[in-house]
């Protein structure tokens, strides 16, 4: 048995792939036929990266950043008998308002995919006359009803928390500017409805290593353990070559999560193979989404890789957890609740 609890639902279908043998420099290794979706993936779309999966009556359903052949990206679904080869709609999620009347995003990216009670929510990056967020429920993936914005411009990186904390709805966001951000700090919001978003608080800022030094933002929905939230993040650094996008981890109190309880000083995966470091964007690794089994502590986390691919990597939840303790490096500003 574990010796750090998941608390979620069994998973014993979930992709995985024993450690290889060899030095690794941080709890996470890669599967070995990565990359798992590659260039053209269907028609019309010219690259898929930064989606998120989930699993959906006992297989599993995702959606998909496709970066369509005019430069336009938009949300597409796919569907999967083992969570490594997909088949895609071949065309855009069809959103539509309260009424059922079709209301579709000028643009939307880097989706996210929780799962909160009944109901399955997609998160992303769209305008509104700048960029923000944007939200759509769905409870059978057939029809997907799109909510208002929840902030005003300027945010990304939008990550729900998969249960209610003390009643509320939890999101985690970056605020950011007009371009492409070269700063960024992680906040939580709280909503009693999905609708009304209040009581914003700070939760980490940027690091003070090379590789998280420049802005950070959220990955993958944050996951339930007894020690916390357990929660992969992207950090940025600057070079002379543009940035590098690599994968953090930190552990949030379970109760108020803008109170940062372990954070890890050190990456957990950053670019290193050549589907990471050449691509449309070099050098990215973009965390989007996780698969997790509380019976055998086994963790899959699916990354964008260099805004070209989609890659798998795998770990175990005890090793992940006393990883990011032993390596672990906070401030004030991480550990008090994250307000002014």
């Amino acid at each position: 048995m574990p010796k750090y609890r998941i608390i979620a639902p069994s998973l014993p279908n979930m992709p995985w792939q024993e450690r290889p043998e060899g030095n690794l420099n941080t709890p996470l290794w890669r599967y070995d036929q990565n990359p798992i979706i590659d260039r053209n993936p269907l028609p019309g779309v010219a690259r898929i990266f930064n989606s998120a999966v989930m699993p959906f009556e006992g297989k599993f359903i995702g959606v998909f950043r496709g970066e369509q052949t005019n430069g336009v990206p938009f949300i597409y679904l796919g569907r999967s008998e083992d969570g490594i080869h997909w088949t895609y709609e071949p065309e855009k999620i069809p959103f539509t308002d309260e009424d059922g009347k079709p209301f579709m995003p000028i643009y939307a990216y880097d989706p996210r995919l929780v799962k909160v009670e009944d109901t399955y929510y997609i998160i992303w990056c769209q305008d509104f006359w700048g960029a923000s967020i944007g939200m759509a429920k769905t409870t059978d993936f057939k029809t997907f009803t799109r909510l208002e914005n929840p902030f005003i411009p300027f945010n990304r990186n939008a990550v729900l928390f998969p249960r209610r904390i003390n009643g509320k709805y939890m999101l985690l966001s970056r605020p950011s500017d007009s371009g492409h951000t070269p700063f960024g700090d992680i906040f939580l919001s709280e909503s009693p409805d999905m609708v009304y978003w209040g009581r914003h608080r700070h939760v980490m800022s940027r690091g003070n290593q090379w590789w998280d030094g420049l802005k950070i933002g959220g990955g993958a929905a944050p996951i339930e353990t007894s020690e916390g939230w357990l929660m992969f993040f992207h950090g940025v650094t600057g070079t002379c070559n543009g940035y590098v996008y690599s994968i953090g981890g930190a552990i949030l109190d379970i109760d108020e999560p803008s109170k940062v309880l372990y954070r890890c000083d050190s990456w957990l995966l950053t670019p290193e193979k050549w589907y990471e470091e050449r691509g449309f964007v070099p050098n990215v690794v973009f965390p989007c989404a996780t698969l997790h089994d509380p019976d055998t502590g086994r963790i899959a986390i699916y990354y964008g890789a260099a805004d070209s691919y989609v890659g798998l990597a795998f770990g175990q939840s005890d090793e992940i957890i006393d990883y990011i303790k032993e390596h672990s490096h906070t401030t004030n500003e991480d550990t008090e609740i994250g307000k002014r």
